[in-house]
């Protein structure tokens, strides 16, 4: 069993499952937990590894258009070094001062590998799910595709400045939350654009007919191999903490207009589907584990 069909399965019998956040009384609450192996290549800082894992937990916030409140982390490792643990302590305050939220600490474990485990708090009356998407409504995305990917292939080429300063994305918890009143289903793309696209049309019931050209990171073009490479890393990819969402085409033209980020459409809501320029999306993306 994989991780996409062991959290399907969850969500079949935890009736708060399925979200990118749980909705509490008000609030919203999320957790992440990420791994030296298989999140922070060779040459990630801790005070990355700090802004990127809390950052996550905090994309999750914004993904229900919530204002983020505050967050913890679980910090384990083989050993401890202050530096490190410093550094790290400053990556996360500063992603959370970043959107208005607070670092509030967490808990320190001796562990085999790095791993972090993070938990975010947000607060929205009423939040946006992935379940509202609506034939005819238009799908939109924050800011540029391929970030994470780019940063991946600069950590090979040992190029540790350009990658950590990529890793270290901004969470979208500004335009969630000027996107909340419009936005009829919503997710972050941690998993890749092509699989959040199958995500929420699996949530909402619905199919997305999405159409070229897409908004690719332009360091992209500068690290692919060829188009196919470029496509890879902008679709399938993930980690690049974006939002995608749906909403009436009326309000598309007011949130271009109140985003301080792009915010670009690409594609409409269908009965049925995940479409590329006519031909079928795959259903592929981020996985932990692999």
């Amino acid at each position: 069993m994989d991780e996409r069909t062991a959290l399907t399965e969850l969500a079949t019998s935890l009736s708060a499952a399925g979200d990118d956040a749980a909705a509490v009384a008000g609030l919203v609450v999320t957790t992440d937990m990420l791994h030296e192996r298989t999140d922070f290549p060779e040459g990630t800082t801790r005070y990355t590894a700090g802004w990127r894992a809390v950052g996550a937990s905090l994309s999750d916030v914004a993904a229900m258009g919530a204002t983020a409140l505050a967050a913890v982390a679980v910090y384990a490792a083989p050993r401890f070094k202050w530096t490190e643990i410093s550094a790290f302590v400053d990556g996360a305050s500063n992603v959370c001062e970043a959107v208005g939220a607070e670092y509030v600490g967490g808990d320190l474990d001796g562990h085999d590998e790095f791993t972090v485990a993070t938990t975010g708090l947000g607060r929205a009356d009423e939040p946006v799910s992935r379940a509202g998407a609506t034939p005819g409504d238009v799908v939109c995305v924050t800011g540029t595709l391929g970030r994470s990917g780019a940063a991946l292939r600069l950590f090979e080429r040992g190029e540790h400045e350009r990658a950590n300063s990529l890793f270290r994305f901004e969470p979208r918890v500004a335009a969630g939350k000027r996107l909340r009143d419009a936005a009829t289903a919503m997710i972050d793309s941690s998993d890749g654009l092509a699989r959040s696209l199958h995500q929420l049309a699996e949530a909402s019931g619905c199919g997305f007919a999405i159409e070229s050209p897409l908004p690719i990171a332009t360091i992209v073009d500068e690290l692919a191999e060829d188009e196919r490479d470029r496509r890879e890393l902008g679709l399938f990819f993930g980690e690049d903490f974006e939002l995608v969402c749906t909403l009436p085409q009326e309000a598309v033209e007011r949130a271009q207009a109140a985003l301080s980020v792009d915010f670009t459409p690409i594609g409409r809501v269908s009965k049925s589907g995940v479409t590329l320029d006519g031909e079928p999306l795959p259903d592929r993306g981020f996985t932990h584990g692999e």
